[in-house]
């Protein structure tokens, strides 16, 4: 398949399957991201990016805005990570409140490090930081002040990071997010590694938000007392991020077929909750998904959940993503 040089999968997957329902897809040129899909009762839908004429303007936005989503999934009970949210001086200023990065300071202290931060809005793992002390929760809030102005502080909470993506009541696809990491060989130095995974990133045409000198990446080697120029034994695996995104490098393990009934049943029912047809179900669960874990939390949803990491892991998983696209496109000829 081929892709547009923006790296977006909608257009061209949209375009391969469009003439089984009958539909046909102009898109943008210049960009690739933007199209209209016209269908042949005339009905016509549009996409940019990964977000589709699907799910209703109101429950998406919410979805987008991370507090908000939490308020909600904890009112309706869903089991949400602990955090508060901050704003940037001049989000104070604007909104009147004292929630600054002075605020945050005395939030940390009180339930104590290390803490996660994350811009409000963001997507795609972008400035989603691990801070351990004071002064690395003001620099990962400036830092985050530069895009958004407001931001999320939460406890940390440990076990295995799963993506579960729901459209109409049905699990299209799962799996598991690793984070980004390298493994040694006895020779490279990390630097080598990194540089050579990066590399190859570019080869498969995968898009990855992280560069060899990400201060997060840099840190968690400090953490771990060594240095880009160490070398790692052969065989031994250094995870370098602490969230699992993909966008920032991590990995993928499809399980889809080995979902326990319990978190189906969770993935469809939140996406109901929360107003929405079309959702990636983030969650941390504290064990296998395949088994019946009582301990686990809701990270996030996703109302536009991108899959082009995920369809580049295989033949199968690209069958699941055409599946995925053709079923809406069904469901916006309605």
């Amino acid at each position: 398949m081929k892709f547009h040089k923006s790296g977006s999968i909608i257009a061209p997957i949209l375009k391969k399957l469009a003439p089984q329902v009958g539909a046909k897809i102009i898109v943008e040129p210049e960009w690739g991201v933007a199209g209209q899909i016209i269908f042949k009762n005339g009905k016509k839908r549009y996409f940019r990016y990964s977000s589709l004429d699907l799910n209703t303007l109101g429950a998406s936005e919410i979805a987008k805005d991370k507090d908000y989503a939490n308020f909600f999934m904890k009112k309706m009970g869903y089991p949400t990570i602990p955090g508060e949210t901050f704003f940037s001086d001049y989000w104070c200023g604007v909104i009147g409140s004292r929630k600054n990065i002075l605020a945050a300071e005395k939030y940390a202290k009180k339930i104590g490090f290390p803490l996660m931060t994350k811009p409000n809005s963001g997507s795609q793992g972008m400035n989603v930081i691990k801070v351990n002390n004071l002064s690395e929760l003001r620099a990962a809030l400036q830092q985050i002040f530069t895009q958004d102005n407001i931001a999320l502080v939460q406890k940390i909470v440990s076990g295995r990071d799963y993506r579960l993506v729901v459209l109409d009541g049905q699990i299209i696809s799962a799996y598991e997010r690793l984070p980004f990491s390298v493994t040694g060989d006895g020779r490279k130095t990390i630097q080598e590694l990194i540089a050579a995974k990066l590399s190859y990133f570019i080869k498969i045409k995968r898009p990855a938000r992280l560069k060899l000198q990400d201060k997060r990446l840099l840190n968690n080697l400090k953490l771990q007392k060594l240095k880009l120029t160490s070398i790692i034994e052969s065989g031994k695996n250094i995870p370098l991020l602490d969230n699992a995104n993909l966008s920032t490098g991590g990995e993928s393990i499809d399980v889809t077929d080995l979902i326990h009934p319990q978190f189906k049943k969770l993935a469809i029912k939140l996406t109901a909750d929360m107003g929405l047809r079309l959702c990636g179900v983030d969650l941390m669960i504290a064990g296998d998904i395949s088994k019946n874990i009582k301990k686990y939390w809701v990270i996030e949803i996703n109302s536009a959940p991108g899959l082009d990491h995920y369809i580049k892991m295989g033949a199968k998983q690209q069958k699941i993503v055409e599946n995925l696209y053709l079923q809406v496109l069904k469901s916006l000829a309605k």
